[in-house]
């Protein structure tokens, strides 16, 4: 029987005629339908693009240290970054922190309501707690009239190493059903308060936990849900894992935010994040690279140039395609369906390619600065035309 596809919904306009979208219907990704909510500036859920975050690894009361940080990963991209809040002079910083940066902020709350308060009168723009951990409904309570009257969100985050004791009981180990029940019965305590601009994760260090938590959560809740990996690891190991386990999970259009854990320095879970959510076409920030591995055949050395452009390019924030192939058998098949490409030839030259459409001969000498100019040339078209839209 021949393939049939169906397409889903969102590629389809009112009249049931298929859309541009369509064009490509294994590239489509149907997002899991959830309600939209705001960390500062920033949406959660619903149509919002799907936002990167990371986590200070500062002491939070250092705020010159803070702020340094912060500022490096708003440099690469990042959408939302969470500090921690763990004693008064944490909260107390939180207020001059927020002053000097641009991105929303996120205090990770654990256990102590007076800093969740705190925070939220000192400028966060969400804070990370689990409700049954501060005290009780009447602590949630208060927390929540903080939160509301300063326009602060609220991320659930459970976390398959610190579920509650009786849950543990209940199941006898960490599994997809204790983690929904504990992040549910914190949900309930939000809506009992009629207070429901919260996103939940359900994290794990395992990989299959995690994703089939994230699964039956999707199906119980219709809240942003933020995905991670937790403890994932190094950045080579973590940036696997997390590849598998959230890459799956946004295959199948779950998630609205996330963050890459890595035992790295924090800018790097931003760039992981990126590349991960380009990889699916559901975030075009910054140039595609995509390059061949090298081989014999290559007429320049690929490895090198690569890693040369990706550090050239890093400032590039507009979405470019940029093709990188050692040699004519894939080369100009690929610079087809790019913005700008270089195929290696022989004698020491390539050719250089822009719209698929061959531009001319380039030496290999200076092919790294053609490159690099052509890249920011587009880049410049890209941003003018975005201009001339919003202008219009």
């Amino acid at each position: 029987m021949p393939f049939r596809y169906d397409p889903p919904m969102s590629a389809l306009n009112p009249s049931g005629a298929k859309t541009i979208d369509s064009i490509r219907p294994w590239r489509t990704i149907a997002r899991r339908p959830s309600r939209k909510i705001k960390v500062g500036s920033v949406y959660v859920g619903g149509d919002a693009p799907i936002a990167v975050q990371s986590m200070t690894n500062t002491l939070t009361h250092d705020v010159e240290a803070t702020v340094g940080q912060i500022t490096r990963l708003e440099e690469v991209g990042a959408d939302i970054v969470r500090v921690s809040v763990p004693d008064p002079e944490s909260s107390a910083a939180l207020r001059s922190i927020v002053d000097q940066v641009n991105v929303p902020l996120v205090a990770d709350i654990h256990f102590h309501y007076k800093r969740g308060i705190e925070a939220a009168d000192n400028g966060a723009a969400c804070l990370r707690i689990n409700p049954g951990n501060i005290g009780g409904q009447a602590r949630v309570k208060e927390v929540v009239a903080a939160a509301r009257a300063n326009g602060c969100s609220i991320r659930i985050g459970v976390n398959g190493g610190s579920l509650e004791r009786d849950l543990l009981e209940k199941y006898g180990e960490p599994c997809p059903d204790a983690m929904v029940e504990s992040a549910l019965m914190h949900a309930r305590m939000l809506d009992d308060e009629g207070f429901h601009d919260y996103k939940i994760s359900v994290k794990a260090s395992d990989i299959f936990l995690t994703v089939a938590a994230y699964h039956q959560l999707a199906d119980a809740t219709d809240a942003p849900l933020h995905l991670g990996i937790t403890e994932a690891g190094g950045q080579r190991i973590g940036t696997v894992k997390s590849s598998i386990g959230m890459g799956s999970l946004l295959w199948a259009g779950i998630g609205d935010t996330i963050r890459v854990s890595l035992s790295d320095e924090p800018e790097e879970e931003i760039r992981v994040g990126f590349d991960m959510l380009k990889s699916l076409g559901l975030r075009t920030r910054g140039v595609n690279i995509i390059s061949c591995p090298s081989c014999a055949r290559q007429g320049f050395d690929v490895i090198k140039t690569v890693r040369i452009l990706e550090v050239r390019l890093s400032h590039v924030r507009e979405p470019i395609s940029l093709s990188i192939i050692g040699c004519v058998v894939n080369g100009p098949g690929e610079a087809m369906f790019t913005d700008i490409g270089f195929t290696g030839g022989s004698a020491g030259y390539g050719m250089m390619y822009h719209a698929g459409k061959k531009t001319g001969k380039t030496d290999n000498i200076d092919m790294i600065d053609e490159i690099v100019a052509g890249v920011e040339a587009k880049a410049e078209e890209v941003r003018a035309a975005r201009e001339e839209t919003v202008a219009a």
